[in-house]
């Protein structure tokens, strides 16, 4: 068995056998809504075929970004045309990734927060209630391109000190100029954005930025989580976000009455132990 858990930049595999994990393989991110079968096939038999054990691979169970209902089968055929498979291939999406991987079989809350971020009320097999994230622009509170796009906006609006702004501007070597070509005109600004959390980390101990945070933590809370039955059940995260600010975030739980279960960096360890269960092969 071959499970995947694919993000916009990497793809971690792991090939199970007698319910074992035997081997992890590492691969750039494959989405079906920006690769063509084609390409995505490519990387296959480039990057991953050469890597796999000997043998046929008797299923496939492959997460991630881009695994709609009606992409999944551009990436099942890549697949099939790419690997020694003699059985099922099964495409889901990353939020039921999220949802096996963090809470198994049992009934809760899942949450993404890395680069964008996403919420699902899990009843122990399917996504039974999705608050749609709407994107950086609109949504995605708590991620962290929304946490770029307010660190970027309160520098340039002066509303944090100046030795802070200095020290952004010298270590990305950026203009106000550039920020804004950056964001509105360059391919993927949310990567962009993204990729300016390491600055947030690093300077937690100024107030400003450490408030932006826990704001950002606490609207996504209250404009997602809270929409389930965050009362009875706890509110498990994944991702590079929530696993990095994982202190500020049980802080904004507290504040809004949330109760967390597990921070996780990565689902994998979860699908593993998912689709490991004897008892439960699906």
């Amino acid at each position: 068995m071959l499970i995947a858990d694919s993000g916009s930049t990497k793809t971690d595999w792991c090939v199970i056998l007698d319910n074992t994990p035997i081997k992890r393989i590492g691969t750039k991110g494959l989405n079906p809504f920006f690769q063509s079968e084609e390409e995505i096939q490519q990387e296959l038999t480039h990057s991953l075929l050469p890597q796999l054990p000997e043998g046929t691979i008797d299923s496939v169970h492959f997460y991630g970004a881009g695994c709609t209902p009606e992409k999944a089968p551009t990436l099942r055929r890549a697949i099939a045309d790419s690997l020694p498979i003699v059985g099922n291939i099964k495409a889901y999406s990353d939020m039921l990734a999220a949802a096996r991987g963090l809470c198994g079989r049992e009934a809760g809350i899942a949450c993404i927060l890395g680069t964008g971020s996403n919420s699902c009320f899990y009843d122990g097999k399917e996504i039974v209630n999705h608050i749609s994230p709407l994107g950086f622009i609109l949504g995605d509170e708590g991620s962290g391109a929304v946490l770029g796009k307010l660190l970027v906006g309160d520098i340039l609006k002066n509303q944090l000190s100046p030795a802070i702004k200095e020290a952004f501007l010298k270590q990305f070597d950026l203009t106000a100029p550039e920020i804004i070509d950056r964001v509105y005109r360059q391919p993927f600004p949310n990567r962009f954005l993204a990729s300016l959390s390491p600055f947030i980390a690093q300077h937690l101990e100024e107030p400003g930025i450490r408030q932006l945070v826990l704001g950002s933590f606490i609207a996504f809370l209250r404009r997602n989580v809270m929409q389930y039955d965050y009362t009875q059940y706890p509110a498990h995260f994944i991702g590079s976000v929530a696993h990095c600010y994982k202190e500020i975030l049980q802080e904004a739980a507290q504040e809004t009455g949330i109760r967390i279960g597990k921070i996780l960096q990565s689902p994998m360890e979860g699908l593993i132990q998912y689709h490991s269960d004897p008892l439960h092969q699906p």
